[in-house]
């Protein structure tokens, strides 16, 4: 997957060491079914993801990485779910910890398709037969943005 250019600069000055991230996670709906993407990278089947840019609203990066990855037009409905991901330790040796939002979101407009190399492939799954292959994080991902009245989930606040 393209890294952002700011991470590329981030990394000539700290070489592998870990990078502390934030991501988003756009968890998009259209009647009974969620958007999904194979990634290019490892061929995880997920929602949309990405990086958050500097300076940027992360409602706004998930819109933007809608729109970059899927083609789509969203609408950005709330925060759904904040956690930590275990770091990430790339084939390169790159480290990066994740500090992820997922957002419930609800699809506007545009047929989905893999926009920017990032997918393989996307479409709409219905969501009572969800693909045996989305692993665990992305399912809970999901269950967290599916409870439309229910406030954002934090893990830790130990």
């Amino acid at each position: 997957m393209p890294t952002p250019d700011f991470v590329l600069e981030l990394r000539r000055h700290v070489g592998h060491a870990p990078l502390a991230l934030t991501g988003v996670t756009a968890v998009v709906f259209r009647d009974e079914k969620v958007l999904l993407g194979r990634r290019s990278d490892n061929g995880a089947l997920t929602p949309i993801t990405g990086i958050i840019d500097p300076r940027e609203e992360p409602a706004d990066a998930a819109a933007r990485e809608a729109l970059e990855e899927a083609g789509v037009v969203i609408r950005v409905d709330r925060l759904a779910w904040v956690h930590q991901i275990p770091r990430v330790t790339y084939e390169n040796g790159d480290q990066s910890d994740y500090l992820d939002l997922t957002f419930r979101c609800t699809w506007v407009s545009g047929e989905p398709h893999p926009a920017d190399g990032e997918l393989t492939e996307v479409g709409w799954h219905d969501l009572d037969a969800l693909p045996a292959d989305i692993g665990a994080d992305m399912r809970r991902r999901i269950a967290a943005a599916l409870s439309e009245d229910d406030p954002a989930r934090f893990e830790g606040g130990r």
